[in-house]
């Protein structure tokens, strides 16, 4: 900003508020002011908490934004475009990988030239998977053909997000727009910031929504969105796209004036600190560039000549301004949260290379430097050392080293991690006391087991020391869901929990080889792992035991955003079992909504309110979908039932091993954010199977199998047993909530009944 954050207070013509709040709160503030119609959305840290404020908004009525959960990020990206291809304003938040996964997307919407804008909290791209902040994804975005605003500060990411809709929908614009700003530093951080009070002004400022373009929207006047082109026609497309990326520097500037008029804030094309002497410069994206303008400040109290630039948009890329500012400086040093892999240089280094060249009499030198990578802090300090780089470049009127990365530290072999425990493999993990026959005559598998007792020698698959938190049920499930596994596993989870609190690099709890892939890949990576193995040791080029089994282990919504690979693996059949932990929401992230969270119950993403009931629809049964791919076995399975989960992962490793794909949901407690005491853990569970919400059978060759039924146990308890136990569900239990309540009561008893009549009728 040309203004500095202290002097933004009541300049503005319009009446505004002041107040503390962080960036992802202004994103969701301005959108929920600007009241767009849809928001398709899913969860990924750190863009999540725009979809949380925004529905926790939309509980007490403060805005009427649709806001629409999808499976994955290529889904929120497909809501999205639908619902701008009707003329709709649209609003999106992602990060990262969530970038990248919708990332086909972004090219159909901006080559078809519908507005939105997108909140693009920045964070490193995996692998390895880091959560925190750098501008990885940013850089894949550069080429989408989408207008990319950067916002450094919270007041920066309200006004940008408010500017970014004025300019997207511009006749001379018609483009999608990114607003990107530094995930965890800017998203999280809270500053002084202003608003405007009257939600009017910020309507009034964007106007009315567009209806002069051919928008699927009137059946009186259909239309064609997406036609097919040939080379003469998409010659053409594109190049009335350059143009209008191209304008939109210009309407930038526009809207940005008018802005300022509106607002008393101005966001010129560069932010611009101390450059009209400067002989050596930082040039620096978003949070980085405040933090070194204090060290300006220092080193002109020294007498040194130093500066720091900064733009507010980098689609279009500010060439011209750039050569302006840059006309008399000595030397530059770009610093950039990003790399592009043997380029000698990133990709801005590159674009302001470029744009030097332009200018014949330009003599700045320019260098280069990776740095805060990963969330890596960028310190004063820092800032110091890069301005010293520049003048020392300056000095000598060359750059020693054009291109480094900064920050990074040589490895010392000496310091290398030795395994705490000596490697367990094959027989210690075979008990021999678990017998898995085939049934010729009912085709179905018999299997012995001894009391659990005598398992309890058959050491962990996870070691202790693991992060995740008390009460937490994931390790107790799948730990007795390994018991009836015998010998060697090869497991790989995908992100969520499991994986996070038990691979914190350099250490590692998991006792076997494991591997993690994103959400959206796990069963489709381990399929290509197995078949590797099988191909490898055909050849006699590796050493593995025959009875080795492959786990690939899911949960946290795993199954929505994953559920194509994962049906496409069981489709092939591959000898694999998939095994999904279900603790009803994306726990990893911050309890938002999955799938699989049933009806009514909060998470950050479906709160209760006056407005708002939590979840809206019902909870997917992932273990029937699975089961229409006529996989050989399917199961469900609890701790509080621990001789039917021992029993049932036997069956799981024999059909694996001999037949093919298998898949297990087993329930398991999350007492964070389901709001319960952590000593109800294994009662939770037990009172879900003994409501008959989450039946306990399997389903061996097509036939279904109640493998515990309350109602013949005599211990079938209400709904509302189950209910009470968690802070997530007690408001289901209010009078006023009573409607809800039955519709998740019969809906509950329809799924009992047919899994029922599926048992009694085989050929069901």
């Amino acid at each position: 900003m040309a203004i500095l954050e202290d002097k933004l207070t009541s300049q503005g013509i319009a009446e505004q508020v002041s107040t503390f709040e962080s960036g992802n709160e202004m994103a969701a503030m301005a959108a929920a002011q600007i009241n767009y119609h849809i928001m398709g959305y899913f969860p990924i840290t750190p863009s999540t908490e725009v979809a949380q404020y925004l529905d926790l908004m939309k509980t007490r009525g403060e805005h009427d934004i649709k806001l629409i959960p999808a499976d994955g990020e290529h889904g929120s990206a497909g809501i999205c475009y639908g619902a701008a291809a009707t003329g709709a304003r649209v609003v999106n938040a992602t990060s990262a990988n969530g970038l990248l996964y919708m990332i086909e997307q972004l090219p159909v919407q901006s080559g078809t030239r519908f507005p939105m804008v997108l909140n693009l909290v920045t964070r490193a791209v995996s692998g390895p998977l880091d959560i925190r902040g750098d501008h990885s994804d940013l850089y894949y975005a550069l080429n989408t053909g989408w207008v990319i605003l950067t916002a450094r500060t919270p007041q920066a990411v309200y006004d940008m997000n408010i500017m970014a809709l004025k300019i997207a929908e511009h006749s001379k614009v018609r483009l999608p727009v990114i607003v990107a700003y530094d995930g965890f530093w800017t998203s999280h951080q809270k500053r002084k910031v202003e608003y405007f009070k009257d939600r009017k002004i910020v309507q009034q400022f964007v106007g009315e929504c567009p209806t002069d373009y051919n928008f699927a929207r009137d059946p009186k006047k259909p239309v064609t969105i997406g036609a097919h082109m040939n080379g003469e026609d998409i010659i053409n497309n594109h190049f009335q796209q350059s143009e209008a990326i191209y304008n939109a520097g210009e309407v930038f500037k526009e809207i940005s004036s008018e802005y300022a008029k509106v607002s008393g804030r101005e966001y010129p094309v560069l932010d611009l600190y101390n450059m009209e002497d400067a002989d050596v410069a930082l040039f620096l994206l978003n949070s980085a560039a405040e933090s070194a303008k204090d060290v300006v400040d220092q080193l002109r109290a020294k007498g040194v000549k130093a500066g720091v630039i900064s733009p507010n948009i980098i689609r279009p890329f500010p060439a011209k301004e750039i050569r302006e500012a840059l006309k008399n400086v000595k030397a530059l040093l770009i610093g950039e949260r990003a790399d592009s892999y043997g380029a000698h240089g990133p990709n801005l280094t590159h674009e302001v290379k470029s744009a030097l060249q332009e200018d014949r009499n330009n003599q700045t030198i320019v260098l280069s430097r990776v740095f805060g990578l990963g969330g890596k802090d960028f310190y004063a300090s820092e800032a110091h050392d890069f301005f010293n780089m520049a003048i020392d470049a300056m000095e000598k009127g060359y750059a020693e080293k054009p291109f480094d990365y900064y920050g990074h530290i040589p490895g010392n072999p000496e310091n290398i991690l030795k395994p705490v425990i000596t490697p367990q493999h094959g027989d210690v993990y075979k008990s021999g006391l678990i017998e898995v026959n085939m049934d010729e005559e009912t085709n179905k598998l018999k299997v012995k087991i001894p009391p659990l007792r005598a398992l309890t020698s058959k050491p962990k698959r996870i070691a202790s020391g693991h992060g995740a938190c008390p009460g937490c049920g994931i390790f107790a499930g799948l730990e007795l869901f390994f018991k009836g596994i015998e010998g060697d596993i090869v497991t790989l989870f995908q992100t969520g929990c499991a994986y996070v609190t038990t691979t914190a690099y350099p250490h590692s709890s998991h006792k076997q080889t494991m591997m993690h892939n994103l959400f959206q890949n796990g069963a489709a990576t381990l399929s290509g792992t197995l078949e590797a193995f099988m191909e490898l040791k055909r050849r006699g080029e590796i050493e593995v035991s025959d009875d080795a089994t492959f786990v690939m282990i899911t949960g946290d919504g795993g199954m929505d955003i994953g559920m194509g690979s994962a049906i496409g693996t069981a489709l092939r059949g591959h000898k694999l079992i998939m095994l999904e932990y279900d603790n009803e929401g994306y726990m990893n992230t911050g309890s938002q909504l999955s799938y699989s969270t049933p009806l009514g119950h909060m998470t950050s993403t479906s709160g209760v309110g006056k407005k708002q009931r939590g979840k809206a629809f019902h909870h997917k049964d992932t273990a029937q979908i699975m089961a229409a791919t006529n996989i050989p076995y399917v199961f469900t399975g609890t701790e509080a039932f621990p001789q039917d989960l021992v029993k049932k992962g036997a069956k799981a490793q024999w059909y694996a091993q001999n037949v093919g794909t298998v898949y297990g949901k087993i329930l398991i407690t999350c007492p964070l954010n389901w709001k319960s005491d952590d000593r109800y853990g294994t009662k939770i569970v037990e009172e879900a199977v003994n409501s008959c919400f989450f039946p306990l059978y399997e389903i061996e060759q097509g036939v279904t199998t109640i493998t515990y039924n309350p109602e013949e146990k005599n211990k079938r308890v209400p709904l509302s047993d189950w209910l009470k136990y968690m802070g997530k569900t007690k408001h289901l239990l209010q009078v006023e909530n009573r409607p809800i309540l039955e519709e998740f009561e019969a809906e509950v008893e329809l799924r009992w009944s047919r899994l029922k009549a599926k048992h009694e009728n085989p050929m069901l």
